[in-house]
This record gives structure tokens, C-alpha cells and sequence, in this order.
């Protein structure tokens, strides 16, 4: 039963805007499972959910990885600091140059890090083009490319 609740979890903070913990105490009970606010506590620790700022101004329950401080894995800053020769950002979509032959292995790394705010990448040869939340997460995330090519 945990882990099918915890997989609705999963899946509600996915697909819907939730807040607080009582939204989604009442989207689990809508979807058939009967917990408790302390339950839905201990389970928003183990899944290692946390807020994040939306470009509303509000804040949302998300699942993001994070394994250095940042939003970098060792292997993305790896690839980034070897690879990349170039990057801007337009509305939501970043696009970074790459020196040949290594866009896929960025765009992959990328991919790996299954940040909420990246909705996809498509790599060529040099040229990674990758599809974020919003404007303000690509501004965010290229102010993170930077600091790190610095």
C-alpha cells in the first residue's frame, strides 16, 4: 500500500500544482487512499520531494535530484567544462553549442539529471536545444552554465 501511495504522490505533484500538504492529503483521498497529514509528511521525506518557486510567485511540490549543491551531477559539470563552447536562452529555450560530435552525450547528461524544470533536449552534432518549464527556469539554468564555465 506505501508504495502505491507513494507512487499516486508521484504521480499528483506531476501532473497538478500542489502547495500545501492538506491539497494533497485530499487529491490521495479523492484518488481512494485513506492516510494521514504526519503519513503524507513521512512520505514527502522518503521521496525527497521538495517546494519549488513557480513563475507565479507561488510555490509547488516537485521531485528534484540534486547530488552537489547546484543542479549539476559531477558528470554534467564534466561534460560542461569540456565540451561546451557556447549558450543563450530565448523565452524558454536554452541552446548550447558544443564542440562537434558531443551534443548527444550533453543532452544526455541533461536528461539524466530529471530536473522538473527541463520538459526535453534535442542534440545534433554540436547543438543541444533544450525545452525548459519557463522563461525564468532558462534564465536560472543559464546563469548555473555560466558559473560553472567561469
Amino acid at each position: 500500500m506505501k508504495s502505491q501511495r507513494q507512487a499516486k504522490i508521484i504521480e499528483i505533484i506531476s501532473n497538478t500544482n500542489v502547495e500545501t500538504q492538506e491539497q494533497l492529503l485530499q487529491a490521495l483521498q479523492e484518488a481512494g487512499f485513506n492516510s494521514t497529514q504526519a503519513t503524507i509528511s513521512r512520505d514527502i521525506k522518503e521521496l525527497r520531494i521538495v517546494k519549488e518557486l513557480t513563475s507565479f510567485g507561488t510555490y509547488r511540490y516537485t521531485t528534484v535530484t540534486r547530488e552537489l549543491s547546484g543542479t549539476f551531477s559531477t558528470r554534467l559539470n564534466s561534460i560542461f567544462r569540456e565540451c561546451v563552447t557556447g549558450f543563450d536562452y530565448a523565452m524558454n529555450i536554452i541552446v548550447i553549442h558544443t564542440l562537434p560530435g558531443l551534443a548527444a552525450a550533453a543532452a544526455s547528461a541533461l536528461d539524466a539529471m530529471k530536473m522538473s524544470v527541463i520538459l526535453g533536449t534535442l542534440a545534433g552534432d554540436d547543438t543541444v536545444m533544450v525545452v525548459m518549464r519557463d522563461t525564468n527556469a532558462a534564465a536560472a539554468f543559464c546563469g548555473e552554465i555560466k558559473s560553472l564555465m567561469n
